[in-house]
């Protein structure tokens, strides 16, 4: 099996167990849209997970690296394109309430209704995007 395909295995299996755990000892979904918001306006006593929730996310790339394991080094687009496209991922998140993470992996996991529906919206438009940059930009 080709070593990027163990790589995507790997890791979407460490996303799946990190985001079963989260929920399993804290009752917490990793919706790393709303944690990430949470840890910088809210001003509950339990931030101190979000903040190690993230740290980790930052941290486990750098870990992994360690062990062989690759990222890619680098990104196709100008940077006003990725803003744009940054501050698009913002306001959808938003109006969808919660990220990929959220509805795609947890809401999914739970037989969401709500989840289901946002992560096929999200895929449309993630197909509809990549056929207009790649085939009409």
């Amino acid at each position: 099996m080709n070593e990027i395909y163990l790589q995507a295995l790997f890791g979407g299996a460490l996303i799946g167990l990190g985001a079963f755990l989260l929920l399993f000892f804290n009752g917490k979904i990793a919706g790393i849209s709303g944690i990430a918001s949470q840890v910088f306006t809210s001003l509950k006593q339990d931030n101190r997970w979000r903040l190690f929730f993230l740290v980790g996310l930052i941290a486990a790339p750098l870990f992994t690296a360690n062990i062989g394991f690759t990222l890619p080094t680098s990104i196709n687009g100008t940077l006003p394109m990725l803003a744009a496209a940054g501050l698009l991922v913002g306001i959808g998140t938003k109006l969808g309430s919660g990220c990929t993470s959220g509805h795609g992996i947890c809401g999914i996991g739970r037989l969401s209704k709500r989840s289901i529906i946002a992560t096929c919206i999200f895929m449309v438009i993630a197909v509809a995007t990549v056929a207009v940059i790649r085939h009409v930009i």
